[in-house]
């Protein structure tokens, strides 16, 4: 049996008049989808770290505070089949962070040097994301659940 890939994946929200998540596409590349951070945990890498560390190489921000593990995901990867856990985490972003901007990734993973189109969505969300990423924000605030939310 092959071994899974281990991942995290963000929930940043910012607070302001209505919650909102931080989300990206891939400019250039409209079929990816909306997407949260996300990515693979290095070795010997902390969970905490590594989601922290995912969402500065591909948002550029340097200031969201780590709130809780909520939940981790067995789930194979959507193209390749491939196993994958991924742990999801709520972060939260100052309420000062911008609206949107544009991200060059940094790092040495796959997305490397791809730009990123981030910006904030109001919760709960009216689009799904790419693979189902948003199956967790339930977790955080029951409000936030859409329709694909795996709450077990």
């Amino acid at each position: 049996m092959t071994r899974p890939r281990i991942r995290v994946a963000a929930y940043v929200i910012r607070h302001r008049t209505v919650p909102e998540l931080l989300v990206f596409d891939h400019v250039g590349m409209p079929q990816a989808g909306t997407q949260v951070p996300a990515g693979g945990v290095q070795p010997g890498e902390e969970l905490e770290q590594a989601v922290l560390r995912e969402v500065f190489e591909e948002t550029g921000l340097h200031t969201t505070s780590l709130i809780e593990q909520l939940v981790v995901e067995n789930k194979p990867h959507p193209d390749t089949r491939q196993p994958r856990r991924t742990t999801y985490f709520h972060l939260q972003a100052p309420a000062t962070t911008a609206d949107a901007w544009n991200h060059t990734v940094c790092g040495d993973g796959d997305d490397t040097g791809l730009t990123f189109a981030c910006r904030f969505l109001p919760l709960p969300l009216t689009q799904p994301l790419a693979d189902d990423q948003d199956a967790w924000l339930g977790r955080i605030n029951p409000l936030w659940a859409t329709t694909t939310d795996n709450q077990q």
